[in-house]
């Protein structure tokens, strides 16, 4: 898995419909490792409402469940919704219900049992289905905006020019937004090859802090920076 794959994997929504309570528990962990939020539903028919209500960039969902099926799912999805991609998980007794799906334009179906390896495979496709269809774009407070595919920052349509580093300490705390970023992350992520020296780290925060509103980017000391989207 590459770099890019990984760091837009972090900016992902998924719904994840199962009604095995084990199995779906399970499988949201293994997600939440590599995406942004992970919402789940015992069925398709809470699965819907989530939907509707959450908008996430991609639902996987069993076939088999009560109250709603998958195949129902996705058709009612599929009805005002052409682009979210789809994903089923089905056992291979299932395979008369896919037939019933092949012509809703599903990314991929993973046969069970699930592994991480054909979980990351239909992810990588409906990234690309995302990026082929939209870019990811943070809102940030005050009339901001960050746009990830492109690299741009704007304020109320201006473009605000950021290098390479500073586009990439950005992106890393906006990517961890909930959490603190550590030295050593930035390291890794931000300078790479390069060594970060403390001048170098100070120098590209005092200007990237000149390019957006106060008090955005805060620091713990010895810890690391974290970004405040109040």
């Amino acid at each position: 898995m590459d770099k890019p794959f990984l760091e837009r994997l972090k900016t992902l929504t998924i719904l994840y419909a199962e009604d095995e309570e084990g199995i779906r528990k399970n499988i949201a962990a293994s997600l939440r490792y590599y995406t942004k939020e992970v919402i789940e539903a015992e069925n398709g028919k809470i699965a819907l409402e989530l939907y509707k209500s959450e908008k996430p960039d991609i639902v996987i969902t069993d076939i088999l469940m009560p109250v709603m099926n998958g195949v129902d799912l996705v058709r009612e999805i599929r009805k005002t919704d052409e682009v979210t991609p789809l994903v089923i998980i089905s056992a291979h007794t299932d395979r008369e219900y896919l037939l019933k799906v092949v012509d809703l334009h599903l990314e991929q179906y993973i046969i069970k049992p699930v592994t991480l390896n054909g979980l990351l495979e239909a992810l990588s496709r409906c990234l690309k289905r995302i990026t082929q269809t939209h870019t990811i774009v943070y809102e940030l407070p005050c009339g901001y905006l960050y746009d990830v595919d492109h690299k741009l920052l704007t304020y109320e349509g201006e473009i605000i020019h950021l290098n390479k580093k500073e586009a990439g300490f950005l992106e890393l705390l906006l990517h961890n937004k909930q959490r603190i970023v550590s030295y050593d992350e930035l390291q890794a992520h931000v300078w790479q090859d390069d060594v970060m020296t403390d001048s170098a780290l100070r120098s590209l925060v005092r200007n990237l802090r000149k390019k957006l509103p106060k008090d955005f980017i805060t620091n713990l000391s010895g810890v690391g920076y974290r970004f405040e989207m109040c």
